[in-house]
């Protein structure tokens, strides 16, 4: 990508301590992200694909500032995300927001949809009550809830999952937000409905020039939507880069594994693949003194250095990268 990142993440590391089986045990640490860095441009869209577990949404809670990481930095602007204070605070606040999976917690259920959208307007920008209104029409029609004076007035309870998320939407386009970090937007939509959501954000991204950080485990909507994809293991990235380039010609096992589980009647030989079955429901638990690869104890191709070595990243295309022993 040209020019300057418009996000930027280095080196993030992020441990939980977790207690024991019981009072006398010894608490234990969790890395959920082990050395994740990426750069997002404007105007761009970035997947972040894996399992329930590997990271993924502790990626968007670090960026919101619900979690101080371990080590590395977030770069917004060029500026560190968490020494940010009053002005910069605030300008963060408005410049990079947030979409959550389920789309009805999201919305407070007492208030109408104008209320959602009105409240961050009065925060974030000064404005009388005629352009209040100008702002939060202009809202709901660009996201598509039209006519916006009818559906302005309306409860979450009275819209579809669909609504509710492009009027989460309308609120996060309303206050000006560049950056979205949107945590699998479309997992909790009826499958009917899913598309309309891509497209809408497809449209933000190309005619608006936001950019998104694409939290999923669907790698068929990852490429649908996105530009380049990262694929997460145990909080490791194993496999990234084009989108195109890692869907269609996948390097590292478990991103093949990724994609063998993903329906698709033309598939040949990557359904054949198949992780170990006596672990195969195993909970991965990373631990900082861990050395070897996450996915040996399920890796079918693993070698013996696997399991005493993370490997170093290779590229293995124009813009493609991975992180394995075998490849």
């Amino acid at each position: 990508m040209s020019g300057n990142p418009i996000f930027s993440v280095k080196n993030l590391v992020m441990d939980f301590s977790i207690s024991g089986k019981n009072f006398f045990s010894k608490q234990q640490t969790l890395r959920a992200l082990n050395d994740v860095s990426f750069d997002i441009y404007p105007g761009e869209s970035l997947a972040v694909v894996g399992e329930s577990g590997c990271g993924k949404s502790t990626i968007c809670r670090i960026a919101m500032r619900f979690y101080n990481p371990t080590s590395g930095k977030m770069l917004f602007d060029g500026g560190d995300v968490h020494a940010f204070s009053g002005d910069e605070l605030r300008k963060y606040r408005q410049k990079v927001q947030m979409i959550f999976q389920d789309p009805f917690s999201s919305l407070n259920p007492l208030h109408s949809i104008y209320y959602h959208l009105k409240r961050p307007i009065e925060l974030y920008h000064k404005c009388d009550k005629i352009e209040t209104k100008k702002r939060m029409d202009e809202a709901l029609s660009l996201v598509g809830l039209v006519p916006p004076e009818e559906q302005g007035k309306k409860f979450p309870h009275q819209l579809s999952g669909g609504q509710r998320q492009r009027a989460f939407l309308a609120r996060i386009l309303a206050i000006g937000a560049d950056v979205i970090f949107a945590d699998e937007p479309t997992s909790m939509l009826d499958v009917s409905i899913r598309l309309g959501v891509l497209n809408l954000m497809n449209k933000l991204k190309k005619d608006m020039g936001k950019s998104f950080l694409y939290i999923t485990h669907d790698i068929a909507t990852a490429r649908y939507f996105a530009d380049r994809i990262i694929v997460l293991y145990s909080g490791h990235m194993v496999e990234w880069g084009d989108v195109d380039s890692v869907v269609l010609n996948p390097k590292h096992p478990y991103t093949r594994l990724l994609i063998s589980a993903a329906p698709d009647p033309e598939r040949d030989g990557l359904a054949k693949l198949d992780v170990k079955e006596d672990v195969e429901n195993e909970v991965s638990f990373w631990t900082p003194e861990k050395k070897g690869c996450p996915f040996y104890n399920r890796c079918p191709v693993a070698l013996e250095i696997c399991s005493i070595s993370f490997p170093d990243e290779k590229m293995v295309g124009d813009n493609q990268f991975v992180r394995c022993h075998y490849v």
